[in-house]
């Protein structure tokens, strides 16, 4: 981020950051209801290392410190915070740029749950330009000068976007960009791309896992199946003896048509191995092709 704001900076462009505070993949476009939403300050340092501050407090007016709003929340509220919110003394926006995002956001199956990509659809349902910008790596190796090449390539394709931008009544509302983490990026070829049409095969993405009742149950869960327990015995109890004495006329009960659950825990298990084989398996052209050949793609 810090790298792309600065090469931003470095071409004359007048940038303003407001980005979750955590990790917020696979969110899509969402808003947290009803519940507030409480920004921090981030104060950057040094280029590519690790001594930027974070304060709960602003810098008080006047102050030529570059600071960054830090939203405890979704790319798309940060989105409704940074552009009605803060900037203003700075003027109109003319682009949002989302991301970049650490991971590619090629195919339907990324791009529909991405929330690097909801963040731009926000801009767009505002009525700005919007680019969402995803960064495809194939190893986690990387060094200042791929991130540096990153984001010259970046910054070259958001400036030909905004500038050419079809201003026409059907013209598109936001942009999706791709760029692979590879040496001399910024040499590579740009491509137009159509987005990959795929979808999960291979069953359900949240894996299951039971939980023993015994380990899982809270105190008022325990106490709950002791009643029922207690309750259970007693009915029982009650069914013998009526038929001793007569009272039970023998006739078969309606079974339960209830049905009966086992605890279980889930957790999001995505296989991954659907997207890789919907890439190999289609023909060449399309965005996930594209970034797996090494192009930079939009």
């Amino acid at each position: 981020m810090h790298s792309l704001v600065s090469t931003l900076q470095s071409a004359g462009h007048t940038v303003s950051v407001c980005l979750p505070n955590t990790q917020r993949s696979w969110i899509g476009k969402a808003h947290l209801v009803g519940r507030s939403i409480r920004p921090t300050y981030f104060r950057p340092g040094t280029l590519h290392k690790d001594d930027g501050v974070v304060s709960n407090r602003p810098l008080p007016p006047g102050s030529k410190q570059e600071e960054w709003i830090l939203v405890d929340s979704t790319p798309a509220s940060c989105v409704q915070v940074g552009l009605f919110h803060y900037f203003e003394e700075r003027g109109p926006i003319d682009l949002v740029v989302s991301g970049p995002n650490y991971g590619r956001n090629t195919t339907a199956i990324f791009a529909l749950s991405s929330g690097t990509i909801g963040g731009a659809m926000e801009a767009a349902t505002c009525g700005l330009k919007a680019i969402a910008l995803s960064y495809a790596f194939f190893d986690r190796n990387h060094d200042p000068e791929i991130i540096a090449g990153a984001s010259k390539m970046s910054v070259r394709v958001i400036e030909y976007l905004a500038k050419n931008w079809d201003k026409s009544e059907n013209a598109p509302h936001l942009y999706s960009v791709n760029v692979p983490l590879v040496k001399h990026v910024e040499t590579t070829k740009v491509l137009w791309t159509q987005m990959l049409q795929n979808r999960w095969k291979s069953g359900s993405l949240m894996q299951a896992i039971e939980v023993p009742e015994e380990e899982d149950a809270s105190p008022e869960e325990d106490e709950a199946k002791i009643r029922e327990d207690e309750n259970q015995e007693e009915t029982s109890a009650a069914g013998g003896l009526a038929e001793e004495t007569g009272q039970y006329d023998g006739t078969e009960q309606e079974p339960q048509k209830h049905l009966r659950y086992r605890h279980k825990h889930f957790k999001w298990a995505p296989m991954f191995k659907d997207v890789h084989e919907s890439v190999d398996e289609a023909p060449p052209g399309n965005d996930g092709w594209a970034v797996k050949e090494g192009y930079v793609r939009y």
